[in-house]
């Protein structure tokens, strides 16, 4: 059983939160299984968008696993942007948190 939505972005909140790096809860999904993306903006115009990974690569030891939604290591914020809206537009009960790192850090579990 997978841990609820609101539960994870609580937790990720208050992890970034006790590591003194900024991060924003930009748009709020569904409570229970809603999908959650996680913006990474390192303040120098790169960013990165990570977003659910593919079932088939789901593990038992972590609670949510992502992937980076893009072929490069960091593209254009605004890139990132026209990734969201499409991804709004697909599923409008999606969660969108924003860090703001300048070192880039991932602090995700990672396919």
């Amino acid at each position: 059983m997978r841990l609820r939505s609101d539960i994870w972005v609580a937790a990720f909140l208050r992890r970034c939160g006790s590591q003194n790096v900024p991060v924003f809860l930009r748009r709020r999904g569904a409570p229970e299984a809603g999908a959650i993306f996680v913006k990474i903006d390192r303040l120098d115009g790169s960013a990165a968008l990570f977003a659910p990974a593919p079932q088939s690569e789901a593990r038992e030891d972590v609670a949510r696993l992502f992937a980076r939604a893009h072929g490069d290591d960091w593209i254009e914020g605004a890139q990132v942007e026209a990734k969201l809206a499409k991804e709004i537009a697909f599923d409008p009960d999606l969660w969108i948190l924003d860090v703001e790192d300048r070192a880039g850090r991932v602090m995700l579990d990672v396919a």
